[in-house]
């Protein structure tokens, strides 16, 4: 599996990544199985949040990987934290807490990657920078990055952290392309040109940020998967035609489409089922070429300007 550099830090990997939310409806010797695949698939990053299953998922991912020190240096671990209850919280004590009982669920001493999970409107910026260095500086978090937050949140959080802020997980994929849609219909009378994200794909390759595609596969505001779908007959028929040219499946092809764009965007898969974990990750090996991409692009309901 191809490797990328995440944002500006020094960290190397899989362009496609393991999101475990749901493994806290597995069994331990099933996460054990989907943990293996992945490996041997190529895929070294996990993406986690305290909130995934209420914590379980965390703490069943330890415990199906075996987690000891061999193994935690091949591996990059990514934990959220923000979200509490029906609220936000970006507080100092928050972010500090939910890394302590992230880091006991995943037995491990540091997280490689903390994010901010969701914007939180009564954010404190001096309180978040207060948590970061606190957690640098004890070692228990070594990088760091945010959720589903705009350019102009970022850029108030960097007005006040030292710590480069090195990934944006983001809702992307074939079916839901609002941060292509409005960077091509610019200056065009219509609803794909409205600019409800401030140029956030633009922004993250300035900014030496990498954006993490969540929910790749589905449609809408995570509606459902759009994959084999009879509601998008069109779309699932070019997914089909370049699934049998590349020899992958159809799933590996949503895949490599959103890999094809320059802007280096890691794919956060959350399968847990290892033969179709085994399909997807094929992706990383497919280039689609631009006419193929435009294609996809365009059965999947898109005009182009």
């Amino acid at each position: 599996m191809k490797q990328m550099q995440l944002g500006s830090s020094s960290l190397h990997v899989s362009n496609i990544a393991l999101g475990c939310m749901r493994m806290n409806e597995l069994s331990i010797s099933d996460a054990e199985k989907v943990f293996r695949t992945a490996l041997d698939a190529g895929v070294n990053f996990f993406d986690h949040a305290d909130i995934y299953g209420g914590g379980d998922s965390e703490d069943i991912f330890a415990r199906a990987a075996g987690m000891n020190d061999d193994l935690r240096e091949k591996v990059i671990l990514q934990s959220k934290a923000g979200i509490r209850g029906n609220s936000f919280d970006f507080s100092k004590s928050h972010i500090l807490n939910t890394v302590d009982e992230s880091l006991n669920r995943l037995q491990t001493d540091y997280l490689d990657v903390l994010l901010l999970h969701r914007p939180d409107a009564l954010m404190e910026p001096e309180e978040v920078a207060e948590a970061f260095d606190s957690l640098q500086a004890s070692g228990k978090v070594r990088h760091f990055g945010v959720s589903n937050q705009h350019p102009m949140q970022i850029e108030l959080l960097k007005q006040h952290v030292k710590q480069d802020l090195i990934a944006n997980q983001l809702q992307f994929g074939l079916m839901h392309s609002l941060m292509i849609d409005q960077g091509l219909n610019v200056n065009m009378k219509n609803d794909a040109a409205v600019m409800r994200e401030g140029g956030l794909l633009e922004y993250s390759q300035l900014n030496n940020m990498t954006v993490q595609a969540w929910s790749p596969f589905q449609y809408g505001m995570m509606e459902g998967v759009f994959v084999g779908n009879d509601k998008f007959p069109e779309v699932n028929k070019k997914l089909s035609e370049l699934a049998g040219r590349y020899h992958i499946t159809e799933s590996a092809v949503a895949a490599a489409w959103i890999l094809r764009h320059p802007a280096r965007i890691q794919t956060v898969i959350g399968t847990m089922n290892p033969e179709r974990l085994a399909g997807i990750a094929k992706a990383s090996e497919i280039t689609l070429t631009r006419e193929e991409w435009y294609d996809l692009y365009q059965k999947a309901g898109n005009e182009l300007p």
